[in-house]
Parts: structure tokens; C-alpha cells; sequence
């Protein structure tokens, strides 16, 4: 035991002498050398909370009042500070400061970190970080990456959606089903990185951690409610959908279920921690199986892009619509195709026919030349008339 505490005496030591160093050399080589001691002070490592006045002299380097020069080194300093590392609080406490920035300064350093990961590799690529130093550096580093994680994917639901979930009033009741099938799996995604940094081992009991988790869990608030907002949203529109978009919707439903009973139980955990000050949390309700299963036969059945117009036919005005715009090929094709009985409009076209025409009162109409009927009617009219007067003329 006394080999282990003196071990961590040593180490404690060292990480003092390291951040004196780096202050030093920060003094005599740097150009931003007061930005320089900032970030070392504020991430050094001295497993505690960082002081506040640390913190808040890195924002004012990144302002988005400051030259982008700055705010580019900046960002690079903390990217630097990151990858060197191999120890838990230093990698912890930069990423606080990460986190705490797209938190309380503006978007535009949003922007600056994701164009900064597109020209480099990505500074919260946390992926393989690890302090093996002892069994609880271990627990810790692995809530270190699973806190990267998460900003990680902050960061890419703020380029899908284009605006900060914390910062900015959840728009998703409003967008159309085009845009909630882009931004809720985001979304989803976030919370499922949420839910991935419920800490485990001796990570639970860690005071610096308990300062990053309650931000997280603060900030899944939001986020819960922003894809409840959205996947009432989608369900309001869903019954209306064809079959390619009310798949993807139908996912991001069940997946919403699942999830909320997930975070039901992540809220739990930070309740008995004493995270995020659990009075806020709200509460989340199951919706009913009837309704899922109400969704999952409107799937089955759901018209593809290519049956809606055939499922149409039904309804009599849109049946008016579709054949007043055909054409006269299109027509004759329908009359010489065998199945079902022609529409009613073709009907109405028969019954109309005679109406058209005038009534053949005269017989114009028919097979039989009209001039050569006239004239035998004419002989015979002639000769009745020759008889008439023969007949007189024998009373007489």
C-alpha cells in the first residue's frame, strides 16, 4: 500500500514539474505566451477542477471579436495539448475546456474546431488515449474517451443542424420530413453518446468527472427533448408518407422508444450522484405498443413512389384530374388493354355521343343513297296524282 501511495506521490511530483516547464518555456518562446500559461494552468495536472480565471482568459483568446489567426492557434494549442498527453486529467480537464467553450462562446468557434479537424486528423480522437499508470487511471481513461466521443458527435450535430442543440431553441416541430429524416438520427446519435458516458468503476466517484458528466447530462435535456419535439413531428406526417421515407421513420421511432428507457436510467444513476441537479430531469413515458404496431402494418401496406397514383383511383375528383391530363395515346392504350372495365369518364363520353349530334329527323343518316329514294317517292306520287284525274273523268 505504501509502494502504491509513494508511486502516486512520484507521479504527482512529475506532472508538477512537467506544467512548471512548459510555463517556463511558454515565457521565452512563445508569441502567445500568456495563451500558452492559460492552457497549461487551466489542464495541468493536479487532479481538481480548474480555476475559473484560467478558463475564462482561453475564451477571450476566441472571442469571435479576436483575429482568426488567434483563435486558429488556439484551437491548435488545445489539439497539441491533447495528443501529447497520457494522463488522465490533463486529457479530462482539455476537454472540459473544449466542451465548456461550445457551451458559452459562439458558433463561430464551432466552425473553427470542425474546419480544423477537416485539414488535420481530428483533435478528439481520443480513441486510443490511456493511462495505465494505475487501476483507477484506467477506469478513468475510459470515461476520457467516452467524454471525446461525445463532443465528437456534438460537433457533427451541429453541422447537420446548423445551430447549437444548448445554445439555440430545438427548431425540429418545425421542418418539414425532408429535414427531420437528416437531423433526428443526429440527434439519436448524440443521445446515444450521452447515454455511452454514464461512468463505470472507479470513474463513478471522481469529482472531476462528476463536473463533466453533469454538463452532459444537463445538455441530454435538450436533446431528449428535441427529438421528442421531432418524432411527434414525424408521426403527425407518417401515415401520409410512401414506403422508403415511412421506414426510415418508423427506425427512428423504435429507436426513440429504446432509447428513452435507456435514458430513464441514465437519469437514475445521475440522481444518485447528485449530477446535473436531478430535479430537472424530466420524465419520460413509453408510448403505447398499439400505436407502434398501427405503424408497422401502415409499412407493410404503404404505397411505393410508383402505386400512389393506382391507389388514387378511388377518389373521384383525383380520378377526373389524372384523365383530363392523359393523352390521346395514352387513352387508346387503356382502351385496348384487357383489364378492369374502362373509368367512368369514358362512359359519359358514350352516353354524350348522340347528344352531340342533331336528330336524324330527315333519315340523313342512313346506308341507302337519299337522292334515288327521293325519286321513286316522286314517280310514285306522279302516277296517284294521273289516277286521281283518270277517275274524274270517268264520273264525269
Amino acid at each position: 500500500m505504501s509502494g502504491a501511495g509513494t508511486q502516486k506521490s512520484l507521479r504527482k511530483a512529475l506532472g508538477a514539474i512537467k506544467d512548471t516547464t512548459t510555463v517556463s518555456l511558454a515565457k521565452v518562446n512563445s508569441d502567445y505566451k500568456e495563451l500558452d500559461i492559460a492552457i497549461v494552468k487551466a489542464t495541468n495536472h493536479y487532479e481538481r477542477p480548474a480555476k475559473e480565471k484560467h478558463i475564462r482568459a482561453i475564451f477571450a483568446a476566441i472571442s469571435a471579436t479576436r483575429p482568426r489567426a488567434d483563435v486558429a492557434y488556439c484551437i491548435q494549442a488545445l489539439a497539441r495539448r491533447l495528443s501529447r498527453t497520457h494522463n488522465w486529467a490533463v486529457a479530462l480537464k482539455t476537454l472540459i475546456v473544449i466542451h465548456r467553450a461550445l457551451r458559452e462562446v459562439d458558433p463561430t468557434f464551432h466552425e473553427e474546431v470542425i474546419n480544423y479537424g477537416r485539414s488535420r486528423s481530428h483533435m478528439l480522437n481520443m480513441s486510443h488515449f490511456k493511462d495505465d499508470s494505475s487501476p483507477n487511471a484506467w477506469d478513468y481513461s475510459a470515461w476520457v474517451r467516452t467524454y471525446a466521443l461525445f463532443l465528437e458527435e456534438r460537433l457533427e450535430c451541429f453541422r447537420v443542424m446548423k445551430y447549437d442543440i444548448e445554445m439555440d431553441r430545438p427548431r425540429t416541430k418545425d421542418l418539414d420530413t425532408a429535414e427531420l429524416l437528416e437531423q433526428l438520427p443526429a440527434l439519436q446519435q448524440l443521445l446515444f453518446r450521452v447515454l455511452g458516458c454514464q461512468p463505470q468503476g472507479a470513474a463513478v466517484h471522481n469529482f472531476v468527472i462528476q463536473l463533466a458528466l453533469s454538463m452532459v447530462a444537463t445538455e441530454s435535456v435538450k436533446v431528449y427533448q428535441a427529438i421528442s419535439d421531432g418524432t411527434v413531428n414525424l408521426v403527425d406526417k407518417f401515415f401520409e408518407m410512401q414506403r422508403p421515407d415511412a421506414i426510415k421513420a418508423l427506425d427512428i421511432y423504435r429507436r426513440s422508444g429504446q432509447q428513452a428507457e435507456r435514458l430513464s436510467e441514465f437519469y437514475e444513476v445521475c440522481k444518485s450522484l447528485d449530477v446535473g441537479r436531478g430535479e430537472r430531469f424530466i420524465k419520460i413515458e413509453q408510448p403505447p405498443a398499439s400505436f407502434l404496431q398501427a405503424m408497422e402494418e401502415y409499412v407493410r401496406e404503404a404505397p411505393r413512389a410508383s402505386t400512389v397514383r393506382k391507389d388514387q383511383v378511388d377518389k373521384p375528383k383525383e380520378v377526373l384530374a389524372i384523365e383530363y391530363k392523359k393523352t390521346p395515346e395514352v387513352q387508346e392504350e387503356c382502351k385496348r388493354s384487357p383489364s378492369p372495365p374502362p373509368p367512368e369518364p369514358e362512359k359519359v363520353e358514350k352516353v354524350e355521343e348522340p347528344i352531340v349530334e342533331p336528330p336524324d329527323l330527315l333519315g340523313l343518316n342512313n346506308s341507302v343513297p337519299v337522292a334515288s329514294e327521293l325519286d321513286e317517292k316522286e314517280e310514285i306520287c306522279q302516277l296517284s296524282a294521273v289516277n286521281s284525274e283518270h277517275g274524274k273523268c270517268l264520273k264525269e
